[in-house]
């Protein structure tokens, strides 16, 4: 029986990849006759990362696919390890087991089954959770012979009978007395966001050219590609779009690794040059099982796809199964238990995270700084070094912190309350003007509230709140390795780290949403919840402030109005130490000795060229001050209590000593 198919969407592909709305020849739509006599029916899964809360719906929504369609095969498109507590308590044996319940046919491998390469056991938890599968792996351009847990595992063959708990470089499976060749891809950014090890990765291009040459040899021209290398991610490392414009003969990919939801099956009908080629079809269904997709697709006499219709099952929208909600329960228990354990960090006082109901003049996380904002982003600063030293700063939106912090011990379950989304930790190349631009994005909305709002570590913002919108920024200085502020470039290009969904242009980063297309953002896969929890560990014990990180300087009385109680004319004095205890104006010029230095007990203007000799130190009372640099270079300033201190000038000094 012929199911209805319709065409609902498009591509054609020119060096730029440009989305069509044209229906390329030969592809039909429900209401015109086709000479299709196979339809292939699958359903699809990706990136779900371990979120299993909502897993017993989920059987319920391929049970209701099944009975409607028993032939449908059902396939994952990698990243099933890293993301829960799930997955740190039982390492992908409980997915696995909802897995086999369900009746998956094929999964390949995404970068985060490789999470646990540089661990003790290596990956012996993949290799279990291979051994475990009751359905079979496909992966054309990994190569796990140097891996002695998987290496007894893999072979480099396409078999048309394959065992589970085996991998394949594809495989063959008939439906419906039709044969449909299946290979597995896994992007090449593995080996730098994970932990392969010995497990290597080929050319993707030339692995699946490999492939449908192989399968074309066999007499099979019916070809899915089952892809852990994203939608549209960097183009110069790879990408479904690219794969479906260069690869002749692929006739579906079912798409991971850039969490994307496709709503509606994308087609992409012509090369890379723009010139037409049989269509692609191409599905993914986005994040944390969250959907299950659902794909038709007609076939003709050739091989060719003539018709196709997809789209994707809420899961949330289900009823839970019985049989498989008893079985979550034996693993949603222990995940409780697992919430309460302590992390072995403790918070003097409450991590606040305020909003201002209503009241602009109030704080928020959402428009100023916040000791939790600035904790997150020192974490994800810290961890993003680890991966490349060229990052200069970190930004965590504000609409993303969702809880606070009780003082006292502090939980995972906490921690997953403040970062609950699941994000993941990337990296971005930006021109200091884009950077500019974000920022103006940033406190555009200011005094209200904005999701947007962007937390930092690693450098300061100064903004003006008086200004129009898109005209606020005062300047952006990062931290340099001397530990002074170094001001942004607009021609320079600087690598930032945020988290993924920012990266992409969530929040209306427009900026970023271009970089992100241009291929200038790599997802590192790291949890964001599990990075802050480390980052926590680390510190033991917190004393939360914020830092002077963020500031509007309409809030500050500008300098040329202090009201000067001293001024200080130093010229050929010859001094031990000048302790200053009231504001004061501090002329130092190139004869004068000051031995040990100045000492700062308040507000001081401070020039002349003898600065460049002098060591100043800045010890601050109770109330905030402003230290102003703008006039000369000085030699070393040390600031203490540094969240009741303002610096001007800060380009001016030399070397920078924070001291907390």
């Amino acid at each position: 029986m012929k199911l209805p198919i319709k065409v609902l969407s498009t591509v054609a592909l020119s060096a730029a990849l440009t989305i069509s709305t044209a229906v390329p020849a030969g592809l039909v739509s429900a209401n015109e006759s086709s000479a299709a006599d196979f339809t292939l029916s699958l359903m699809h899964t990706n990136d779900s990362h371990a979120n299993m809360d909502s897993a017993a719906k989920k059987v319920t929504a391929v049970k209701e696919v099944r009975e409607a369609n028993p032939d449908a095969l059902l396939v994952d498109a990698g990243d099933v390890f890293s993301g829960t507590l799930y997955f740190n308590k039982f390492l992908g044996q409980a997915d696995l087991e909802f897995m086999n319940l369900m009746g998956y046919d094929i999964m390949t491998f995404g970068n985060h089954e490789f999470d646990l390469g540089s661990s003790a056991e290596g990956h012996k938890a993949l290799a279990d959770f291979v051994k475990g599968a009751q359905f079979p792996f496909v992966s054309a351009n990994a190569d796990f012979s140097g891996d002695a847990n998987l290496q007894g595992l893999f072979s480099d063959v396409i078999s048309s009978e394959p065992a589970n708990g085996k991998i394949y470089n594809g495989i063959i499976k008939e439906v419906n007395g039709e044969k449909v060749g299946f290979f597995g891809l896994t992007t090449a950014e593995t080996a730098s966001i994970s932990s392969p090890g010995n497990v290597t990765f080929e050319d993707y291009i030339e692995e699946a050219e490999k492939a449908v040459k192989a399968f074309e040899g066999m007499g099979i021209n019916k070809i899915v590609a089952v892809t852990h290398i994203g939608y549209d991610d960097n183009p110069n490392v790879d990408n479904d779009l690219t794969l479906a414009a260069q690869v002749d003969g692929i006739d579906v990919i079912v798409g991971g690794h850039s969490h994307t939801q496709l709503n509606e099956p994308v087609v992409v009908a012509a090369d890379e040059t723009g010139a037409a080629k049989d269509p692609t079809v191409i599905v993914q269904a986005g994040q944390y099982n969250n959907y299950l997709g659902t794909l038709d697709v007609q076939f003709d006499e050739a091989g060719r796809v003539v018709g196709q219709a997809g789209e994707l099952v809420k899961i949330s929208d289900k009823a839970e199964d019985p049989e498989a909600a008893v079985l979550l329960e034996k693993y949603s228990s222990q995940i409780e238990e697992l919430k309460n354990t302590e992390i072995g960090a403790e918070t003097v006082t409450a991590l606040e995270n305020p909003r201002t109901s209503g009241d602009s003049t109030g704080p928020s996380v959402r428009k100023n700084e916040t000791a939790l904002g600035n904790l997150i982003t020192d974490g994800m600063l810290a961890k993003a070094k680890q991966y490349n030293s060229n990052v200069i700063m970190s930004l965590q939106n504000g609409g993303g912190i969702r809880a606070g912090i009780d003082a006292g011990p502090i939980t995972v379950g906490e921690v997953i309350t403040v970062l609950p989304f699941g994000n993941t930790l990337a990296t971005m190349e930006l021109t200091g003007a884009e950077l500019k631009e974000a920022f103006e994005i940033s406190v555009g909305q200011y005094p209200a509230e904005n999701g947007g709002f962007l937390h930092v570590s690693g450098a300061k913002v100064k903004f003006d709140s008086t200004k129009p919108a898109g005209e606020r920024i005062v300047s952006i200085a990062y931290k340099n390795d001397q530990g002074t502020y170094t001001e942004i470039q607009d021609n320079q290009t600087y690598t930032i780290a945020t988290n993924a969904f920012t990266a992409k242009g969530g929040d209306g980063y427009t900026v970023f949403a271009k970089a992100y297309q241009e291929g200038r953002v790599t997802d590192l896969g790291l949890s964001d919840w599990e990075n802050f929890a480390e980052h926590l560990t680390s510190l033991g014990t917190i004393t939360p402030k914020a830092e002077g990180r963020i500031i509007d300087v309409d809030s500050l009385p500008p300098v040329t109005e202090l009201d000067f109680e001293k001024k200080y004319n130093l010229t050929d004095d010859k001094k031990k130490k000048l302790v200053v205890n009231k504001v004061s104006f501090i002329n130092v010029e190139e004869s004068a000795e000051i031995k040990n230095g100045i000492w700062l007990k308040n507000s001081a203007v401070l020039q002349g060229k003898g600065l460049k000799n002098v060591s100043v130190r800045v010890t601050p009372k109770k109330e905030p001050i402003i230290v102003d640099f703008s006039g000369a270079e000085v030699k070393e300033l040390v600031v203490e209590q540094s969240e009741l201190v303002e610096l001007r000038g800060i380009e001016n000094i030399q070397k920078l000593i924070v001291q907390n």
